[in-house]
């Protein structure tokens, strides 16, 4: 169904539609955080940049989900350092086209990259994911992966006004191995 792999140069303007403003995704994916005038092109071209370069970290930070049959860009997965000094690797996903939600692909996708950051990062000893409450497919998702809610910051987040919980789920190697 999915498959993660690098970004393509014949991704870029497909990537570059996806991250302007007003996709239904986005509303989920951090509303709260507003970029900058230039931020996003600056983004871009940063990305653009590495890709035609073929300057990918090792082990990879972000991946593209892509359709296997197609190799069309469905969504990214991504991880970043909570705290690089205690080892706290958080992941991220994005599912870009709201055609595709629904389907299992965030589940594939969560899957594939779980397993692939605890292979690829033998000094992290567990994994977590942040979002807000408003976000109610990624918190079915985690939970539906063994991800455990850890911590809640109740009224952290405000989106068109209303306060909502900042969580952090998170799950262990061991819990990981043993699903």
């Amino acid at each position: 169904m999915i498959v993660l792999r690098d970004m393509k140069e014949s991704d870029l303007d497909s990537y570059w539609h996806w991250i302007q403003p007003g996709h239904k995704w986005q509303t989920f994916d951090g509303p709260y955080h507003q970029y900058k005038e230039g931020e996003l092109l600056e983004r871009f071209q940063n990305r653009k940049r590495d890709v035609l370069a073929k300057d990918f970290a090792n082990p990879r930070t972000w991946l593209v989900i892509g359709d296997i049959n197609t190799d069309e860009l469905i969504g990214i997965v991504s991880s970043y350092w909570h705290s690089k000094e205690t080892d706290w690797l958080c992941a991220g996903i994005r599912i870009l086209n709201e055609n595709s939600w629904g389907k299992g692909i965030g589940t594939d996708a969560l899957t594939l990259w779980t397993v692939y950051l605890f292979a690829n990062r033998p000094e992290i000893c567990r994994l977590g994911l942040e979002m807000w409450s408003g976000n109610e497919r990624l918190i079915h998702l985690a939970l539906k992966l063994g991800y455990r809610e850890e911590a809640r910051f109740l009224k952290a987040r405000i989106v068109n006004g209303k306060y909502f919980d900042s969580i952090g789920f998170g799950i262990l190697r061991e819990d990981w191995a043993l699903r």
